[in-house]
């Protein structure tokens, strides 16, 4: 794949895939995988393109009881939120998408992933639809979540696309989280490391119960424990 010279990302076949606003100095890869999925106002990335060093290992690909991967099983969390579905990859990548069991509507491949996740999210918002009102933001690491409180998430999203919605962590909120585009200018300043978590809680986000978000996989012992809880 190349790139355009002037914000157009070409396929291998030569075909135009998209226009992308100039948000930033660079572009992630779009891969569509599925045209016929519809949901462009609401859509939904899952993040997924970081090295997972205390892991030891390409966690995306890691495989769930029941067959799914961790990173197949965060894109069924994505679809209760959007059929719009995203996933930004970076390291491992494509062994990563080859080992995943589910295929989101679109790829973005982030060939900036060393640089933190703050380029993660940036090529995300890049390659969404100009009709998106915001945007769904998840993880790839939290395969607890709870289903209803997803469901909370984006019923408040749909009756008011205007607001910041965002997980309750106690004192603070995170992802999952919906981001509407008037905070999007903010989150493509950030750098490094920065999540969409430092805009959203100096934002006037509300608040949403969702029960999981605490039990991400990042360490081995993690893993067993989240291995555990869901045989």
């Amino acid at each position: 794949m190349v790139h355009g010279g002037s914000g157009v990302v070409r396929l291998h076949d030569g075909g135009i895939l998209a226009k992308i606003a100039a948000f930033s100095s660079f572009r992630g890869r779009i891969i569509n995988a599925n045209h016929s999925i519809k949901d462009p106002q609401f859509p939904a990335l899952v993040l997924a393109a970081g090295q997972a060093r205390r892991m030891g290992c390409y966690k995306q690909a890691l495989k769930l009881p029941g067959g799914d991967s961790l990173l197949g099983h965060a894109i069924s969390q994505a679809r209760q939120l959007s059929a719009q579905t995203w996933v930004v990859a970076g390291a491992g990548y494509p062994l990563v998408r080859f080992r995943c069991n589910r295929q989101p509507a679109h790829w973005v491949v982030n060939e900036r992933w060393r640089e933190g996740l703050s380029t993660s999210l940036i090529a995300g918002l890049q390659a969404l639809s100009p009709a998106a009102l915001g945007v769904f933001v998840l993880l790839a690491d939290q395969p607890l979540l709870d289903t209803e409180g997803l469901r909370r998430l984006s019923a408040n999203a749909r009756r008011k696309p205007e607001v910041p919605w965002a997980a309750s962590y106690g004192k603070r909120v995170g992802v999952p989280a919906w981001i509407p585009k008037s905070l999007w200018g903010d989150l493509l300043l950030l750098k490094g490391d920065a999540g969409a978590g430092v805009v959203l809680n100096r934002a006037g986000t509300r608040p949403v119960e969702i029960a999981g978000v605490q039990q991400d996989v990042d360490t081995p012992q993690d893993w067993q424990q989240v291995r555990g809880q869901l045989a």
